[in-house]
């Protein structure tokens, strides 16, 4: 689908949203609606598999149109011009936009990133230890949570910009740079951190920074002005991925390339169901009741949420990649949906 293409967010009638819901509540905001537009990206999740499936579109009865981003830089982007209502965007990305003004909200961890995604180094390039990436070439999408951890990384490594050159590149550009032997390394996720692991091996990966003190997650942010208009709708799809991160939790043990959520999420995002098993183990997807806890959504200023925005935004501004801080980011992390969806579960 097309991602640049304009569209009216959504705007349906009251009455078909009321009997798609069955929510008398919405009444006073769903007048004269049409189409939900959700961006999501490419990452492997169990989320996946409920797009697949429709779940959305059958707990809401909305109209959805789905548009895949290759990077949180540019869904949010869409979100900014008022061309999305609901995004799907990593922990810098949307950290970045908040610091900048947009007016949006965190409302479900999608994913704690863990060993998900990972700095890859080229075999045969020279590098064995992180001071011989002095001199490289390094693929990186900029303004992505691989993007913050790679400076992150370099920061820690004793190294710079200027000592590395970071290049910004989407992932199927980076597959192809790798292909082509035009990079040295590539800081990426699923499909392509599958693809180029095969000729080269992982230096570091995000769980092990994240345990150096700067975790990154994937988040659903929504804009302020629609979960303001439409609780239930966000509510909906928050308890939507509650299930459907259920249904992965309960059936771990046993899913293959065979079973039905791991062919729907090979579907959605491209990659080899053989390889999907092994991917998703790599993530966390917290519970409802984890998302609402102080690691998380929940403790104000100090949940995990919170925190993880400001520090990530903390050192966007120290790389001049932001303008400056927001005074209190527990403003734009809103745990109300998965509340009322756990009300509903």
């Amino acid at each position: 689908m097309n991602s640049n293409a304009k569209h009216t967010p959504i705007r349906r009638t009251l009455k078909q949203l009321a009997l798609g819901l069955g929510l008398t509540a919405l009444a006073s905001h769903a007048a004269m609606a049409e189409t939900l537009i959700i961006g999501y990206q490419g990452m492997m999740n169990p989320w996946k598999a409920a797009i697949a499936d429709k779940a959305l579109e059958a707990a809401t009865g909305l109209d959805i149109e789905w548009r895949r981003f290759d990077s949180g830089a540019k869904v949010i982007t869409a979100m900014a011009s008022g061309d999305v209502d609901i995004a799907i965007a990593g922990s810098s990305p949307i950290a970045a936009a908040i610091s900048r003004g947009v007016d949006i909200e965190l409302v479900w961890i999608l994913e704690n990133i863990n060993e998900a995604e990972a700095l890859v180094v080229r075999d045969g390039s020279g590098i064995s230890a992180p001071q011989d990436l002095k001199g490289k070439t390094l693929g990186v999408p900029f303004v992505s949570t691989t993007h913050f951890h790679t400076l992150f990384a370099l920061e820690q490594f004793g190294l710079s910009e200027q000592d590395v050159k970071v290049i910004n590149m989407q992932p199927n550009a980076i597959s192809a740079a790798w292909t082509r032997g035009d990079i040295d390394a590539a800081f990426i996720w699923d499909p392509a951190l599958g693809e180029i692991k095969k000729s080269g091996q992982v230096l570091i990966s995000s769980g092990e920074l994240g345990r150096w003190g700067k975790a990154t997650f994937d988040g659903v942010v929504v804009s302020k002005a629609f979960g303001d208009s439409h609780p239930e709708v966000v509510a909906k799809l928050v308890e939507v991925m509650a299930n459907a991160d259920a249904e992965y939790r309960a059936n771990k043990g046993s899913l293959n390339a065979d079973s039905e959520m791991v062919k729907k999420i090979a579907q959605m995002t491209g990659g080899d169901p053989q390889t999907v098993p092994g991917v998703l183990a790599l993530y966390e997807f917290p519970t409802l009741d984890e998302q609402l806890g102080c690691v998380w959504l929940g403790c104000g200023e100090e949940g995990g949420a919170a925190r993880a925005l400001r520090f990530t935004s903390e050192f966007l501004k120290a790389q001049g990649k932001i303008p400056g801080l927001k005074e209190k980011y527990s403003d734009f992390v809103n745990p109300s949906y998965a509340e009322m969806a756990l009300k509903q579960s």
